[in-house]
């Protein structure tokens, strides 16, 4: 399932751009002008509901922080649980961590261990979508997909929002990619 052209330029159109943000060169895709738009943010989690009821899902894991918004929202309307995956030092209870490179340095993402057992279910074998607004090198996306693994769930697919496809970061990471919008 995916998008026609005028859903994408609904949210297209509300994703503000702001030049030279964090530092000179970049283009910095400000989601939160999709966030206070409800048209747009509703046909992007109505396109989401669409394309991923049939999947039947156990779990929407997303990235802090912007993950959380977009999986929240579906993990509700999905009607399955949301599992926050944070960086390193801010879970409160036992967690499995995953260190990624940085263009300067390392960083660490973390989740519970039992982060995907529920009721009467130990987790694995658990069938969770992975979400994030951006993917640009996939770095913290690849970190993520293999701590679902090493907690013994099942990483089913990785969506993001956009896509910056001439970083071909979607190539690191060891499950599908599904991106409603591509930026080349």
């Amino acid at each position: 399932m995916t998008l026609n052209n005028e859903e994408k330029e609904i949210i297209l159109n509300s994703i503000r751009d702001i030049p030279d943000f964090p530092k000179p060169g970049i283009i910095f895709k400000d989601i939160t002008t999709l966030l206070s738009n409800p048209k747009a943010l509703n046909t992007l989690m109505t396109h989401l509901e669409n394309r991923y009821k049939d999947y039947n899902l156990d779990f929407i894991a997303g990235i802090d922080a912007r993950g959380f918004i977009f999986g929240s929202i579906l993990a509700d309307r999905l009607g399955i649980g949301f599992v926050p995956v944070r960086k390193k030092g801010k879970l409160p209870y036992t967690t499995v961590a995953e260190k990624y490179s940085l263009e300067y340095g390392f960083d660490e993402v973390e989740i519970h261990i039992d982060a995907f057992a529920s009721e009467g279910h130990d987790g694995k074998g658990a069938k969770v979508l992975l979400i994030d607004d951006l993917i640009a090198t996939g770095g913290t996306a690849k970190a993520v997909a293999s701590l679902i693994d090493k907690v013994g769930a099942i990483c089913v697919e990785v969506c993001f929002i956009m896509e910056l496809g001439f970083l071909k970061g979607r190539e690191g990471i060891d499950a599908p990619v599904y991106s409603v919008l591509q930026i080349d």
